[in-house]
């Protein structure tokens, strides 16, 4: 029997003698060190060497019969079976043997690294954690900081004492591992000095909804309990796979400043003399200052460096990973500390997919991070500790300031989880997400805006940000099963308008977006008029002031705020379904649209019908709006230069003449959007008339027409489509609609460019979807509620047409 092995020692096959988190360490030391990845020395004690510790003191048997005393049907006595059983195993003390070996291991390791008495991290490792099936991961104890023999002696019975905590027990019966062999490895390892920089976690892949070609990087300042334990919202970041290793490109595609509301540090500077100090005692958590929280806890080529290491790992193990990394404060060096299966998206992905929606919307209560893509409704109940649990009744909805491992036996009876801290990897996301239960996190102000005892809805159904709403809301809920559906030969594409939906929407059958609508970026994400940044002068409105004071603060320069968020924006949906095409449609607010932007009212004019007033292409050259559009091709130019995003495409919108047209390929060109320079190709919207009586000539200009099936329906029957009086005339298999359109794609096809159509209607009526298709129209962009039905439509089309 070895009790002690060190990582070097330690391979992945190992997992039976030293838990999957030193096994993986072990591989990781022994075979990725050469690689460039970091990786701190240290060694395990191993599996065999807790059992000698349980039957030199006669453990076994009796840690056993208190487990199986549990009552599973309540847990009502949990809390006493857990404390009896940590208690035998705290007074039980180390048979001589193991305790040599343990002293001795320390100060070799010590030696190795250049001390006496090395600072170390000991952490649990439980022979059947971190399998694709179980996560014991959170359920047992770390110590950080022990230095010297004693401490360490008693964080190891700490660790020993963790494979009975509370939550351990109860996961046990959950995942049914009551009757399996289970024992536990600490692992020794040397302490990388995070309380003077930076910790956090890193997935290799989206958490959320499984998208393969990201990876999302969490970070928070001192060492990396409190984002494990989920008390702080951290930094994130998200980097696309693709563009990684190519240096001539920015992979980071989103970058966010989290609160960061707590840095945890060392408690002192332990030495010999302070052998007397509990191992359980040896970090604080202090207020993160206000400048800190600012801060950004990793540079950008940190992230990058991080995500190269991430990449590694996941290509060793062939496998999606959740990783655990620290940056040393002393030498300024990045470290990984821990790697696992990532256990949600490395199950085998389910084909058939639940679609919620809400039919109505309430009061806005407050908002945070979305878990998931559900919705749900109860009665909130506020609970500040996990002794309140009781107060739960199943079906409630919890809301509290955080969660940790304690919470997890109360967790399942929610309906909902609604908290004020924490982030896409927090504690309550984790559990959520096992659970499958709704989830917001990071609210801030949860506990204070939600009353005990109220009705409210939860939806985690309109995009990565959760909404909370006052009252039982209704919804929709819809299953789709996506594995049986075949690709049509006409192209299906997406309609979006949230890029936060960009990674859940690329796993639906698609070939790529045929319209990005970048309105909806603009006015929740950036908020701001674009020329109330080119010219802040002009805003003489104090709170106005304020507020875009707010959204730019980390900005010198406005104008750069608007154009990396929408960039940034851009990116996520392009990265989403790289390499496909992403047709992205330059803004088209309506002038009274635009002047509800913050400052927009001091640059907008008054127009009786904006609907056919100042838009789309008109603006972007005139001397009233070009500075603004100049920011927006910035923002696609960096999308296409910087990040490499190549799939897109810009399209013209309401471009009304043929001078028109010309005019705005001059601009782009002027602002480094040269057609067919680096393969840009510029589409233009048919959505007008004279689009179609001069298709030849606008064909010879553009590389491609995307009919606008409802402003081409509105104008050519010269109606106000959103008039309930005359609404019954709006048809677009009116014959001299499709008359229009017909033309439209034959144009198309004579000066071989592309055409597709966007609107509700190929999804809604299977005889227009086949009209498109005996066309030969190239591709239809859908709604993402109506694409497979679209699908479908398209299908049944292109069966009846090839009949011979």
């Amino acid at each position: 029997m070895k009790p002690i092995l060190f990582f070097n020692q330690i391979s992945i096959a190992d997992i039976g003698k030293v838990g999957g988190k030193n096994a993986s360490l072990g591989e990781m030391y022994s075979q990725l060190s050469t690689k460039g990845v970091n990786i701190p020395n240290g060694f395990a004690l191993t599996a065999d060497a807790y059992r000698l510790f349980c039957n030199q003191n006669n453990l076994t048997q009796q840690l056993n019969d208190l487990i199986q005393t549990v009552d599973t049907n309540q847990y009502t006595n949990l809390v006493a079976v857990g404390n009896q059983t940590r208690q035998l195993i705290l007074e039980s003390v180390f048979p001589d043997q193991l305790q040599t070996a343990l002293v001795q291991a320390y100060h070799q390791l010590s030696e190795q690294c250049g001390t006496q008495q090395l600072t170390v991290a000991v952490r649990s490792s439980a022979t059947a954690e971190d399998l694709p099936t179980a996560s014991f991961a959170g359920r047992m104890e770390s110590y950080l900081n022990i230095c010297g023999e004693q401490q360490l002696l008693e964080a190891v019975k700490l660790c020993y004492a963790s494979l009975f905590t509370d939550r351990a027990i109860k996961y046990r019966y959950d995942m049914g591992f009551v009757d399996v062999d289970i024992a536990i490895s600490v692992g020794v390892q040397q302490m990388v000095r995070s309380d003077k920089a930076s910790s956090g976690v890193a997935f290799t892949i989206d958490p959320d909804s499984g998208f393969q070609n990201a990876i999302v990087i969490n970070g928070i300042w001192g060492l990396g309990e409190n984002i494990v334990q989920g008390r702080v919202t951290p930094d994130e970041w998200i980097v696309f796979k693709p563009t990684l290793n190519n240096d001539k490109y920015n992979p980071i595609l989103k970058t966010r400043c989290g609160e960061k509301e707590f840095t945890m540090i060392y408690a002192t500077e332990q030495t010999a003399t302070t052998d007397k100090v509990s191992a359980e005692k040896t970090t604080l958590n202090l207020d993160t200052s206000p400048q800190k929280k600012k801060e950004l806890s990793l540079t950008n080529l940190e992230v990058i460096q991080l995500a190269k290491w991430c990449q590694i790992i996941a290509h060793h193990y062939a496998k999606s990973m959740d990783i655990e990394w620290a940056k040393d404060g002393l030498n300024n060096q990045l470290y990984i500390v821990q790697a696992r299966p990532e256990t949600i998206y490395g199950k085998k992905r389910k084909q058939i997919k639940e679609l919620f929606k809400l039919t109505e919307h309430g009061q806005l209560l407050t908002k945070g991070i979305a878990l998931g893509e559900k919705i749900a409704s109860g009665k909130a109940r506020i609970l500040h500790n996990p002794q309140e649990g009781d107060q739960l009744k199943q079906g409630e909805i919890l809301v509290t300031d955080i969660t940790n491992p304690d919470w997890d036996t109360i967790l399942k009876k929610a309906a909902a989880i609604i908290t004020n801290k924490g982030g896409r990897t927090s504690h309550a996301a984790i559990v959520a997400r096992e659970l499958g239960t709704v989830a917001v996190v990071g609210c801030h102000n949860a506990t204070e805006v939600i009353k005990d005892g109220q009705e409210i809805t939860v939806s985690c159904a309109e995009g990565k940000e959760g909404h909370i709403y006052n009252g039982k809301l209704s919804w929709t809920t819809t299953e789709q099963d996506f594995s049986q559906i075949p690709m049509p030969q006409t192209l299906p594409l997406l309609i979006l308008a949230d890029p936060d939906r960009a990674f859940e929407l690329s796993n639906y059958p698609n070939k790529g977006v045929g319209l990005l609508r970048l309105e909806f970026a603009i006015s929740n994400s950036i908020c701001i008029h674009p020329l109330a940044l080119c010219e802040p002068d002009k805003i003489t409105d104090p709170e106005t002031q304020k507020q875009i004071a707010e959204l730019t603060k980390d900005y010198a320069d406005g104008k750069q705020y608007f154009v990396d968020k929408l960039a940034e924006a851009v990116a996520i949906v392009a990265a989403a379904f790289y390499p496909n095409e992403v047709i992205v449609r330059l803004s088209d607010f309506k002038s009274n649209e635009y002047a509800n932007l913050l400052g927009g009212k001091y640059f907008e004019p008054h127009e009786e019908n904006p609907m056919i007033g100042l838009r789309g292409a008109s603006r972007y050259y005139s001397n009233f709006y070009r500075k603004g559009f100049a920011l927006e091709c910035q923002a696609m130019k960096k999308v296409r230069e910087e990040m490499g995003m190549t799939n897109v495409k810009l399209m013209i919108p309401f471009c009304r003449t043929l001078d028109e047209g010309q005019q705005v390929l001059n601009e782009l060109a002027t602002n480094g959007l040269v057609q067919h320079q680096n393969g840009l190709e510029v589409y233009v919207m048919v959505e007008i008339p004279s689009n179609v009586l001069l298709a030849d000539e606008f064909a010879k200009m553009f590389d491609g027409f995307s009919i606008g099936s409802n402003d081409l329906t509105q104008l050519t029957l010269g109606l106000d489509r959103d008039s309930a009086l005359i609404s019954y005339l709006f048809s677009e298999e009116n014959p001299a609609v499709k008359a229009l359109i017909r033309e439209a794609i034959r144009a198309a096809k004579r000066n071989h460019i592309k055409v597709g159509l966007c609107g509700q209607a190929p999804s809604d009526i299977p005889a227009f979807a086949q009209f498109l298709v005996e066309e030969g129209i190239d591709s239809i962009s859908f709604n993402p509620d109506a694409l497979i039905r679209g699908i479908e439509n398209i299908l049944e089309a292109e069966k009846t047409h090839n009949k011979p």
